[in-house]
């Protein structure tokens, strides 16, 4: 399959559609059960402050995966994407309350490149921080 965007009338700068995706304690329990990861880290508060961290904070790759989502979702097909790498900037901590916190994503078209292929240039937020760095996808459009 593949993307519904044709590569003819996409721009180095087009902007993707912003998207925001909560995060919550219960989410990081979900995840953890369907990756395997345990790490007290993303669910036992008394353990990720006492390694130093400012409270419970979310997987690394929960984050990344949200993140895709915003090209995912632009693509019409998560095949699309033929590369992604970020690097973590800063974690995204969960406080264990009813709101949780919120990943802000960003992209746009930063490069057209051979073979109908873009690389999308992406920027994740929570609290106002940078938590993914050099976020990129190489997409093959239509």
């Amino acid at each position: 399959m593949t993307a519904k965007i044709a590569y003819d009338d996409v721009e180095v700068g087009t902007e993707l559609p912003a998207q925001s995706f909560p995060v919550t304690r219960e989410t990081l329990v979900r995840y953890a059960g369907a990756s395997g990861d345990f790490n007290p880290i993303h669910w036992n508060e008394k353990f990720a402050v006492g390694v130093g961290l400012p409270d419970v904070i979310a997987h690394g790759m929960f984050t990344m995966a949200e993140a895709i989502r915003v090209v995912t979702d632009w693509t019409g097909d998560p095949g699309a994407v033929v590369e992604y790498g970020v690097r973590f900037t800063k974690p995204v901590v969960v406080p264990n309350d009813d709101t949780g916190a919120l990943i802000e994503v960003s992209a746009k078209v930063g490069a057209k490149l051979d073979d109908n292929r873009v690389r999308v240039d992406l920027t994740a937020m929570s609290a106002g921080q940078k938590v993914l760095g050099m976020s990129r996808a190489v997409v093959r459009l239509a």
